[in-house]
C-alpha cells in the first residue's frame, strides 16, 4: 500500500498525525505528485488549517492545472471561509476539468443558495441527486428549491424520500407537514409536524405551524 492510501485510511479512522506523516513521506518520494498535495489539502483542511490547506491545492494546480480534485479542496476553503465568489470560481473550474460527482454538483447548489439563485440551485441540486441517490442532503436541499418555486407537489416527492432515508430528519418531516397543509390535508400535516416535534422537541417552525393548525380546527 502506497502513502497516499495509508494516509486516507489515517485520516478516515482520525490519526491526523500519522495521516500526516504518511502524506508527508508521499511527497518526498514524488514531489511532482499533484494527487500527495491535495491530499494533504484535504488533511488540513479537515483539521480546519484552511489557509494552509489552500497552498496545498494551489501547488498542485501550479503542477497540473488539471487535477480537478485541488480546484474542488479549493472550493471548500473558500465556501468554509465564506468567500462564496471565488468558491463557485473553483467548483465551475473543477467541473470543467472533468470532476463530475454529487458533492460537487451539492456544493454549486449551495453557492447559488448563498446569492439567492434558487432557480440556478435547482438543476445543480438535481444532478447531485441523480449522481448519489442516498444523498438526504441533497435530495433535502433539492425538495426546498422546488418548494420554493412552487413546484409543492414534486417538494413532496423529495422531502418523503428524505424521512425515507433519515428517519430523524426534522425538518424534512416539518416541511412536508407545511406542504400538506397548504394541500389543506391537516390530518396529515400534522401528523407530520408531531413527528418533527418529537425528533426535535424545541423546533420553533413545527411547533409554530402546528399551533396555527390547531387554533384554525377550533374555530
Amino acid at each position: 500500500m502506497d502513502n497516499n492510501q495509508l494516509g486516507i485510511e489515517a485520516m478516515q479512522k482520525g490519526h491526523f498525525e500519522e495521516a500526516a506523516t504518511a502524506f508527508s513521506q508521499a511527497i518526498e518520494s514524488n514531489p511532482a505528485d499533484p494527487v500527495s498535495y491535495v491530499n494533504f489539502g484535504n488533511l488540513l483542511s479537515a483539521v480546519n488549517e484552511l489557509e494552509k490547506a489552500l497552498k496545498f491545492y494551489e501547488k498542485a494546480i501550479e503542477i497540473d492545472e488539471n487535477t480537478a480534485t485541488s480546484y474542488y479542496g479549493a472550493g471548500n476553503v473558500y465556501f468554509n471561509q465564506e468567500n462564496y465568489n471565488e468558491a463557485k470560481n473553483m467548483y465551475e473550474k473543477a467541473l470543467r476539468k472533468g470532476l463530475d460527482n454529487g458533492d460537487l454538483h451539492f456544493m454549486l447548489g449551495m453557492c447559488m443558495l448563498q446569492f439567492d439563485q434558487n432557480r440556478l440551485a435547482l438543476p445543480y441540486f438535481q444532478r447531485s441527486v441523480e449522481l448519489n441517490e442516498e444523498d438526504a442532503d441533497a435530495r433535502f436541499q433539492y425538495g426546498l428549491c422546488l418548494a420554493q418555486l412552487d413546484l409543492v407537489d414534486e417538494a413532496m416527492k423529495q422531502f418523503q424520500v428524505v424521512i425515507t432515508l433519515n428517519t430523524q430528519h426534522a425538518d424534512a418531516f416539518y416541511n412536508l407537514g407545511v406542504a400538506y397543509a397548504f394541500k389543506e390535508n391537516t390530518v396529515k400535516a400534522k401528523e407530520l409536524l408531531e413527528n418533527a416535534l418529537t425528533i426535535q422537541p424545541d423546533h420553533m417552525l413545527a411547533g409554530h405551524a402546528l399551533k396555527i393548525i390547531n387554533e384554525n380546527e377550533n374555530k
